[in-house]
This record gives C-alpha cells, structure tokens and sequence, in this order.
C-alpha cells in the first residue's frame, strides 16, 4: 500500500491579513466558519497530525478533527520577525529581507531559513514513522511549500513563486521512494 499525505494549510489570522510574520494566534471568525463548511469534504483518513500552533489547532477543531500533535509540523520559526509585517521590516532592515526573499540559506531573523525548514518537512516526510495509509496534516502554507519542494526534487530557490491560500489543500503520495503530486487547491474563496 502507498502512503498518502493530504496537507490542509490553517485558515485565515490577522497576520495573514496585514501580511505579518505571525506568532501563536487565533482564527480570524470568517476563518472559523469557511473551515467549519469544509469539513465534509476532507475524505477519511487512517491518521491525523495537528501542528501546535494555536491557528492550526483552531482549524482542526472546526473541521470537526481529533488530531494528534505534532512538533514537526510546526510553521517556521522566525525568530526575531514574528509579529512584525513586511512593510516594517521593509522600512527598518530592507537588505536583510531582500536576504530572505532572495536566498533560501538566509535567516537573518535568527530563526530558521527556508533551506532549514525544507530539510525539516523532507525528513517528516520520508520518516520510516510515516509508513502507509492516508495521513492528514494539518499545518502551514510554510510547511507544505516545503512539501511540494521536496516531493517535486525542487530547487529551494523556487520556495517564494509557490502561492499557498489559507485553507488550501495539498495532495501527495509516495509509492516506494517516489514522491506524486496529486492535486494542489484553495478548498475556500
């Protein structure tokens, strides 16, 4: 039997809203109510994985899922930028966000780079703990970019053209040591 991952990406908060770097915060109330008209539309699964952060754990509990936490599924750590916006670091440290933007082996935040975050999903993925079945993950835009990057053999540099909505959904599968990409969609206007 193959493995099967359907990732969903947490809804909507206000950091997403003012494009913010975000901290451990709730749902927005629209966020809440999209999920909660979602639910049946999920499938089943052998397996359900809730990253820790607030927004993640929110989103399960309006779909309706019981979930088992897990750390590494967590978003990515952005050190000193969590809870500042774009246009803040844009106006304070605009080289050190060109860095970030532009170079995957770049923190300047003193968290975690984009090329850290890749290597992180790819070894959750490939973890012989992952086994077989259908395994739901509840998570990050962050996350599942990173998912895609490695499932595809993606060069990291390709991190930012990769556009992940608020409850969007993600479909990989692995038969062997080969990853598939099965679908990619916003599940919510």
């Amino acid at each position: 039997m193959a493995l099967q991952i359907t990732w969903i990406a947490h809804g909507a908060t206000a950091a997403v809203r003012r494009s913010a770097f975000p901290g451990d915060e709730p749902l927005e109330d629209k966020a809440r109510a999209k999920a909660a008209e979602l639910a049946e539309a999920l499938g089943r699964a052998d397996q359900v994985l809730v990253a820790p952060e607030r927004r993640a754990r929110e989103t399960a509990d309006a779909l309706g899922l019981t979930g088992t936490t897990d750390g590494a599924l967590r978003d990515c750590d952005h050190g000193s930028w969590a809870g500042r916006s774009l246009a803040e670091l844009q106006a304070e440290a605009p080289e050190a966000l060109a860095a970030w933007l532009t170079d995957p082996a770049a923190n300047p935040h003193g968290g975690e780079s984009i090329a850290d975050l890749i290597r992180r999903v790819a070894a959750w993925c490939d973890s012989p703990e992952r086994g077989e079945g259908r395994v739901l993950a509840l998570t990050h835009p962050a996350v599942m970019r990173a998912a895609l990057i490695h499932a595809l053999g993606a060069s990291p540099t390709t991190y930012w053209r990769i556009d992940v909505a608020p409850l969007s959904r993600l479909i990989l599968s692995r038969q062997g040591a080969s990853w598939r990409l099965q679908a990619l969609e916003k599940l919510a206007p």
